[in-house]
Order: C-alpha cells, then sequence, then structure tokens
C-alpha cells in the first residue's frame, strides 16, 4: 500500500487505531545502550503491498545494508495501522524495531501515548537540524505539541489533473487550467455532458465521497489560520475560511446537478486503485489527486492527453495560486525495542540521506521529503511531476493540524459537511458552532 492509500484508509482504520493506541500505556523507552557498530538485525515493519513498491522497499533497504553492512533488516510489508497498534500495544520480541505509517493524522495519537519512542536523544546525539533539512510542513505533521516521535519518509502533494482533450472539446484552453474557483466552477460545466438523469461525462464530481474531495483537501486552497485557535480550541466556526470553502463546494454540487443525481453517478465509478478510476476511463474530466495518479495513469493507458496545474484558490486569493495539500508516510522507533540505536541508524538514513530518499521517490513515484532530495539533479522527473515538486516547496501550502485524539476532528467535520452538502443542514453558522463544539468535548475526552 502506496504513501497515497493514507487518505483512503484513514477514516476506516481511525477508530480502531484510536482505540488500541489509548489502550497503551507505555511510555518511550530510554533503553538506548546497544551498539549500533555491533552485528546486528533488525525488523522494520511497512504498509507498501504492490509488488512494485516492495521492490522500491527492498531497493532502498540495500542502500542500507551497503552503508551499515553490520546491521541486517528484516522487512515485513502490508502492515497496516490497526496491526502496527496491536504490535506497539503487545510489545515483545515478535514486534517491529523499525515503523512506518500513511496516517499522518494519528501523529498526534503516536506522540502523546508513547505508541512511538521519542526521537529527540537521537536527533541531539547526532546533532540533525531538521529545518535544514525537510520544509516546515513535514516537520509539523511529523511531531505534536513538541514532541518529536516519527520523520517524514516522502511525502505527498495535491493538485490538478485534467483532460486536455476534453478542454478541447468543450471550446477550453488546454493550456490554460482554471486558477480561481469561479473559473473552475465554469470550466466544470462547460466539461459536463449530461445524459438523461446521469451523465456522459461530469467536469468534476466535487462530493466529499468522491475520491480525494474530502474537507481537509479542499481546505488547503482557502486561507485558514489552523483548525484550532491559540488556545487549542475547534476554530471551525471561527475562521471565516471554513465557511467559505463549505459554501462554494455546495455550490458546485448544485451547478453541476445537485447532490443526489452527482451521487448516483458517482457509484457507477471503478476503484480509485485500479485502471477503471473515472478520470482515467473519461467519466470526469477533472481530478483532485495526488501525484501517485501520473503513474496510475500511464500504467491504465489512458488514451487521452493529461494535464498537470496546482488546484485552483480562492478568488481574492489568486496571488497564492500554486499552493496545496501536503501529507507523507511517516518513520519512527518502537517505544519497545531493545535495538534503537541501530533501529536510529535505518530512520536516519531513509529520512535523510539524499540519495536514498531520491532514489526511493524516483522508484515509487511520490514527491522527495527533503530540501535536499527536492532540489537534488539527481531527481529526474517529467516536466507534470514538477508541478508537484513546486506544490510541495511553496510557502503556502499546508496540510491537517494534529491532535490528541488523532483524526477523530476531521471525521467529525467531514460527517457535518457531508450533511451540508445534501442540503439537511439549514444554517451553517449553527451547524459549524454545533461542530466545533463537538470537536472540543471530543479532545478533552481524549486527554
Amino acid at each position: 500500500m502506496p504513501a497515497r492509500l493514507r487518505a483512503a484508509v484513514a477514516a476506516l482504520a481511525a477508530a480502531s487505531s484510536l482505540a488500541l493506541l489509548a489502550a497503551c500505556t507505555g511510555s518511550p523507552s530510554t533503553a538506548t545502550s546497544d551498539d549500533p557498530n555491533a552485528q546486528t538485525t533488525i525488523t522494520f515493519w511497512h504498509g507498501w503491498a504492490a509488488p512494485s513498491e516492495v521492490a522500491a522497499i527492498k531497493a532502498n533497504v540495500d542502500r542500507f545494508t551497503k552503508a551499515h553492512p553490520n546491521i541486517k533488516v528484516k522487512v515485513v510489508g502490508g502492515i497496516n495501522d490497526d496491526k502496527l497498534n496491536q504490535a506497539l500495544r503487545a510489545g515483545g520480541s515478535n514486534g517491529p524495531d523499525v515503523v512506518s505509517s500513511f496516517t499522518t493524522s494519528n501523529v498526534g495519537k503516536f506522540c502523546t501515548s508513547g505508541a512511538l519512542a521519542d526521537l529527540k536523544p537521537f536527533i541531539e546525539k547526532d546533532k540533525l537540524d531538521l529545518d535544514k533539512i525537510f520544509p516546515k510542513v513535514l516537520q509539523d505533521y511529523t511531531q505534536f505539541e513538541g514532541k518529536r516521535c516519527s520523520l517524514p519518509l516522502l511525502s505527498d502533494a495535491y493538485g490538478l489533473f485534467y483532460n486536455k482533450d476534453a478542454f478541447r472539446e468543450a471550446g477550453l484552453d488546454p493550456e490554460a487550467p482554471p486558477k480561481t474557483w469561479s473559473q473552475f466552477t465554469e470550466a466544470a460545466k462547460k466539461l459536463t455532458k449530461p445524459k438523461g438523469d446521469s451523465y456522459e461525462r461530469v467536469g468534476f464530481m466535487p462530493t466529499y465521497l468522491g475520491y480525494e474531495t474530502v474537507v481537509s483537501h479542499y481546505m488547503s486552497q482557502w486561507k485558514h489560520n489552523g483548525y484550532f485557535d491559540k488556545d487549542g480550541k475547534s476554530a471551525v466556526a471561527t475562521d471565516p475560511g471554513f465557511a467559505k470553502m463549505m459554501t462554494y463546494q455546495k455550490s458546485l454540487v448544485d451547478a453541476l446537478g445537485g447532490f443526489e443525481k452527482l451521487d448516483r453517478y458517482r457509484t457507477s465509478f471503478g476503484d480509485e486503485w485500479g485502471a477503471k478510476h473515472p478520470f482515467h476511463t473519461g467519466q470526469v474530466a477533472m481530478q483532485l489527486d495526488g501525484e501517485w495518479r501520473l503513474n496510475f495513469a500511464k500504467d491504465a493507458k489512458v488514451p487521452f492527453e493529461i494535464g498537470v496545474a496546482p488546484l485552483p484558490v480562492a478568488d481574492d486569493e489568486v496571488a497564492e495560486y500554486g499552493k496545496g495539500y501536503l501529507s507523507g508516510t511517516i518513520m519512527g522507533i518502537a517505544p519497545q525495542s531493545k535495538k534503537q540505536n541501530a533501529a536510529w541508524e535505518l530512520v536516519k538514513f531513509m529520512t535523510t540521506n539524499t540519495e536514498a530518499v531520491v532514489g526511493f521517490a524516483q522508484d515509487i513515484g511520490n514527491v522527495p521529503s527533503t530540501l535536499d532530495a527536492l532540489n537534488s539533479p539527481d531527481l529526474k522527473v517529467d516536466e507534470r511531476f514538477k508541478v508537484f515538486l513546486d506544490i510541495a516547496r511553496h510557502p503556502a501550502s499546508t496540510t491537517s493540524d494534529g491532535a490528541v485524539n488523532g483524526s477523530a476532528y476531521q471525521d467529525t467535520l467531514q460527517k457535518f459537511s457531508q450533511q451540508y452538502e445534501k442540503g439537511k443542514v439549514a444554517d451553517l453558522k449553527k451547524g459549524l458552532e454545533e461542530t466545533a463544539a463537538q470537536i472540543d468535548r471530543d479532545i478533552a475526552a481524549a486527554k
């Protein structure tokens, strides 16, 4: 399972994952007395499962063992957060030493519960200046309230994929994708081809049940000060960006036929990760997605020319065009590991070594996670992929805030947003206030 699946699996895994984490009462181990220069074997658990991705992991581990011939690495793939949390909770000699996770929204829970070891002693020992290694957003989503229990391992940037052939057919300039949301609405309407009570093609699938069209991905394109205020309270009702985004998103749903009609059409879509993805088949002309879609579209042998651009921004924020939502894979150390120094060597190598980060990023089709790798001359990508590198570097790109209860606040906001887009919420302001109150109650209960 690649880093891109984080968004797809987070909602399904969140409840059980967080419950397991809550039961984990251990604290990060300070038992770091093992000799990293001695002959040893460590176990690394990760979530990637596709053959090409497993091969990419193996190639990266081979780079590590070449540089550290005394450390052998037993690699176990296909581990989701449920399995990971069960192992971290149970401890014992059969668990992992090093782990990776696609669920950045759970970092707050990982760090506060002690599910992952505190990396500060290792970072200080090796005198790593993280400000010179990682972009700020990636630093932010791998720590929580000053406690760093993970480091970034590649990243994802979200942008706009569009069907250039469909643009030409609709009389749109394929070299001038929409930069503002009002332009986007007009383009989506022109690209939509109704067919009876359904569609032959829809310009864009805007509903929150659409692939990747979740609240957090939309919100990065509206200026906002975060999901929480300076006092740690939910800001979804007080920061005007949230209401502006939801108002626009519902207007787009209405402009393209309404929720019920769009949702019926959505149920005809193929799997998000397969060849029958609706963008591949021409059922949607524009798609909010991450950089991995390029490789998937290539594998699916789509018959049309694909354009890539940043997602639009609010009409009064055009100066920030080029920004986007960032996420990624995280990497950490199991607190029960008796080989934490050796484990740190693998974590440090895979997350900070420029050759390793560049090689892994290219092999797996994700965005590099270090500043040096982003600017490395060894990074060979086509022009379309460079759009995502620019989004990753953009100073206004954002991610979701961490929380002590992980992704629960996002789930609460998503549920409310789904009710609003269906027209079941008459008063947006009141609904956001009630949603904020629920988020605050859930966080207070988790502390």
